[in-house]
Formats: C-alpha cells, sequence, structure tokens
C-alpha cells in the first residue's frame, strides 16, 4: 500500500469514533501493538528532540524500503508514534522525504493535544523525514 492509502485508512479509522475519549482509547491500542525498538536502539541518538516524553525512533534499510520501530515512556505518545510508524514504514525513502503528512491534521490530532505533545508530534515526523533523506543516499 502507498503511504497515502495507509494515511487514508487511519483517517478512516478515527472517523469511526464519536468523541476525542474514543479517538485516544484507540490511539492507546495502537501503541500497545507497535512494532518494538531493540533495546540497543534506546540511545540518546535514537530519542526525539522535543518531545515531553520520552520517544525513541529507529529505522533500518530493508529491500530498499524503510523499516521503523519506536518505542516511549507514554502511552499518548507511543500511539502517536504508532501512527507514523505505521503510514511511513515499509516505504521507499523517496516516498517518505515526498509524503504529505495533512493526514494529521485531516483526523484532527494536533488540536487535540498539548502544545508540548504537539511539538513532539512536529519533531517525530521532522526525524523520521530526516532518517529518509539520511537513507535516499544509499538507495539506487
Amino acid at each position: 500500500m502507498s503511504i497515502k492509502e495507509i494515511q487514508d485508512d487511519i483517517v478512516d479509522e478515527f472517523s469511526m469514533f464519536d468523541d476525542w475519549m474514543q479517538r485516544y482509547e484507540y490511539m492507546i491500542d495502537l501503541g500497545k501493538s507497535l512494532p518494538l525498538i531493540e533495546s540497543q536502539y534506546k540511545t540518546e541518538d535514537n530519542i526525539i528532540k522535543g518531545c515531553q516524553s520520552k520517544v525513541w525512533v529507529h529505522a533500518d534499510l530493508e529491500d530498499d524500503k524503510l523499516v521503523f520501530t519506536a518505542d516511549s515512556d507514554a502511552i499518548i505518545t507511543k500511539g502517536i508514534i504508532a501512527i507514523l510508524i505505521r503510514a511511513f514504514s515499509n516505504q521507499k525513502p523517496k516516498d517518505i522525504i515526498e509524503a504529505d503528512t495533512a493526514f494529521i491534521d485531516e483526523i484532527g490530532l494536533k488540536e487535540h493535544l498539548s502544545p508540548t505533545r504537539a511539538n513532539g508530534l512536529v519533531s517525530m515526523i521532522k526525524q523520521i523525514k530526516l532518517y529518509a533523506i539520511a537513507y535516499q543516499t544509499q538507495v539506487g
């Protein structure tokens, strides 16, 4: 599936919920299903700067696609990074670099987060795109 198709699926899933408490619960569930980062990657180098919670993100290049793993010490933040990883993992670096992130606004995520969490969300997206830029040079 393309990034856009996955993002559309995420928007559809969030639109099924009537209120934000249900959406938060769904995000927490998504966080529980997150492919966890190996402990050797829980380092300062992999911490997302600008988050109030600790969030680690690691990327590996497999068959010219980036595969992300992550973890967080906060359940909501873990749900946020799970959404981003679902959208961007197993995609080509070029596609990640060019991807639109408007789906975040479509599900209303930014407006329902505290300012520090919203900043953290922006930092997570930025870090994922930086990984894609770094790995783009290794792809044919």
